[in-house]
């Protein structure tokens, strides 16, 4: 007979154990090698000598190379990623502690040749090579800079982007308005990664996206003003938009990738590399290193709201009392974090107050959907004590369902799909935020587990009726923010269940049996981050804590008895929840498919205690 309580009890005995002074966990972020390889070419671009820290992430990356000279995002990718080996090969050149005659970086360039060269990396990529002296911009920026000035009612402009793609390419174009870019005495030469020698700078080959920049300037054309003003008064708006954005940490919206930009515009409009502005900026993307098998790794933002929201509740969910000091302190954590100034999300949705809560602790401006429910869940049995929190924070959900039924992640109806003819790579994960099911499915678990509304609401019908939409032949769904057909289905599945849709319902039943069909010999599941990239479930070809987590809470959710199935599964759980190998470091979050994945160090726990604790709950008790 299957006995829960020991899992359990070790999960939550090493969840107290890991818990911080001021109630969160803070669990790294784990984002790959591009923010490591950055933060080496930025301190040597402002020639800041941080030798301690260099010297580690030199470490770090050298420990992630291949033995064919690459790196990659994940562990069955393949036999490497250009845009990441490209990274990690140019930072360690110009930290100065490897040298081009070393194997390791010979062989990296054996990679990255046998690849199509620097000609072939992404957009992103480009980019930074482009910053740092390395490569040639483009003719003309992939946004004319005036493009921030069009006005709301135009069919594209500055707020029909995602809060994202609006936090990465304000200074972009700014950047490449003036094709700025700094190098210094140290800078390697990377002239040799080029296939071809006479570099084609237009970077873009759309036709596509050639008409949608005709639009966009013809939109321009019609502004009021002569060229030249215009163009200064576009700077002037991209400048104030960046500085009106700045977290009290210096970050530009928390993010590392956006404040690296940031640097970089300031510089490009005159500022100096010691100027307070810049300092501490750097001084905010200093304060996201964490330590990672005794080596630095910089995080791309903090991840403390989230897993402390997702904890709190699991803790609860698995029996300790909201009196306990662990569950006391992280819901005191969370109550201080919940936003009150508005931010960008009111440009769609203008007739709400603040209540939301974001991911990092640094966030103060960018609420997103996910955080808020996962926190009202953690504080739910506290709302007679705190009803106006709960009050605001739901108000807040309610408010940012989008005009189809669903829930995206940051803003409202952000979803125009005239941006997916902009040639970016995998520009939809950037440009857009649009419904998805991962949260469409969470959200609904929320309202009709944790609320008073009632299953006939509207807001729960039109949610329900999107999942239902949106499931797709085979009875998955796609999840946005984790990987990923795994993650959606979850997310869906209990969903709708908690809004009232029966269990014998033909939609639940055929994810139920997809998730069955996909099941492993071991009884646990596993997806591949390939799944992201080619829109079809991948098996990983073995089986990891989260997925498993993931499949069993969904399928847990659905039986009234403990099938062979689910008591496989659940046996997995039990006898793995110690192990350490490549699956407990595999990506199982994602930000853009193909290029940002994401290991949270909190999921090996998180996931398999809420399954746990909903088995031992529902047939145990």
């Amino acid at each position: 007979m299957i006995n829960t309580k020991k899992g359990i009890d070790w999960i939550i005995e090493r969840l107290r154990k890991d818990q911080s002074p001021d109630g969160s966990w803070n669990y790294p972020f784990e984002t790959g090698l591009s923010t490591d390889a950055y933060m080496i070419i930025l301190l040597r671009t402002l020639e800041l000598n941080d030798e301690e820290l260099i010297q580690g992430l030199v470490s770090r990356i050298l420990s992630k190379q291949e033995k064919n000279g690459a790196w990659k995002l994940y562990y069955d990718e393949g036999d490497g990623n250009l845009s990441a080996t490209v990274e990690a090969y140019y930072a360690l050149l110009y930290s100065g502690y490897t040298k081009k005659d070393d194997k390791r970086l010979r062989a990296a360039k054996r990679f990255i040749l046998s690849k199509g060269g620097l000609e072939e990396v992404s957009i992103f990529t480009k980019v930074m090579l482009s910053l740092t002296g390395q490569y040639i911009w483009p003719d003309f920026s992939p946004l004319p800079i005036e493009f921030i000035l069009l006005p709301h009612y135009f069919p594209i402009n500055f707020y029909s982007l995602s809060v994202f793609g609006r936090a990465n390419l304000t200074p972009i174009i700014l950047l490449a308005d003036n094709k700025f870019f700094i190098k210094t005495k140290n800078s390697p030469n990377l002239s040799e990664l080029h296939i071809h020698r006479n570099q084609d700078n237009s970077w873009f080959r759309s036709s596509e996206y050639r008409s949608l920049f005709s639009f966009i300037e013809d939109g321009v054309k019609r502004l009021m003003g002569l060229p030249e003003q215009l163009h200064q008064l576009a700077i002037e708006r991209a400048k104030k938009y960046m500085l009106d954005h700045l977290e009290p940490d210096g970050t530009f919206y928390s993010y590392f990738s956006s404040t690296f930009l940031l640097i970089f515009a300031l510089l490009s409009l005159g500022y100096k590399k010691t100027e307070p502005i810049i300092t501490k900026a750097l001084n905010g993307l200093f304060a996201m290193k964490c330590e990672i098998n005794g080596t630095p790794h910089m995080q791309y933002t903090t991840a403390n709201i989230w897993n402390t929201s997702l904890i709190g509740y699991s803790l609860q969910a698995a029996g300790v009392s909201s009196d306990d000091s662990m569950v006391v302190e992280a819901n005191r954590y969370l109550l201080e974090k919940q936003q009150h100034k508005f931010g960008d999300w009111v440009i769609h949705n203008p007739k709400t107050l603040p209540g939301g809560w974001g991911f990092s602790e640094v966030n103060t401006m960018n609420p997103d959907v996910d955080d808020t429910t996962a926190s009202l869940r953690s504080l739910s049995r506290l709302v007679p004590h705190d009803r106006h929190a709960w009050d605001r924070g739901l108000e807040w959900l309610l408010s940012m369902q989008n005009d189809d039924g669903g829930w995206a992640a940051f803003e409202k109806n952000t979803d125009t799909k005239l941006f997916e003819f902009l040639p970016l790579e995998k520009g939809e994960f950037l440009l857009t935020d649009p419904s998805c099911a991962d949260i469409t499915g969470r959200t609904l678990e929320f309202l009709g587990n944790y609320t008073n509304l009632s299953r006939d609401h509207k807001a729960i019908q039109k949610g329900v009726n999107w999942l239902l939409k949106n499931q797709l032949m085979n009875g998955s769904w796609y999840g946005r923010w984790g990987v990923c057909y795994l993650y959606g289905t979850w997310g869906a599945v209990t969903g709708l269940v908690a809004a009232g849709i029966p269990t014998g319902h033909s939609s639940i039943q055929r994810a139920v049996n997809w998730l069955l069909s996909i099941q492993n010999g071991d009884g646990g599941w596993g997806e591949s981050c390939h799944s992201d990239r080619k829109k079809t479930y991948v098996p990983l070809q073995a089986s990891t804590l989260t997925h498993s987590g993931w499949a069993l809470d969904t399928l847990i959710s659905i039986s009234e008895e403990p099938t062979s199935h689910i008591r496989k599964g659940i046996t997995y759980l039990l006898d793995s929840l110690e192990k350490e190998d490549w699956t407990t470091a595999y990506p199982k979050g994602q930000g853009m498919a193909g290029a940002f994945y994401i290991h949270y160090h909190s999921y090996r726990y998180i996931f398999p205690l809420i399954a746990l604790s909903h088995y031992q709950k529902k047939f145990e008790s």
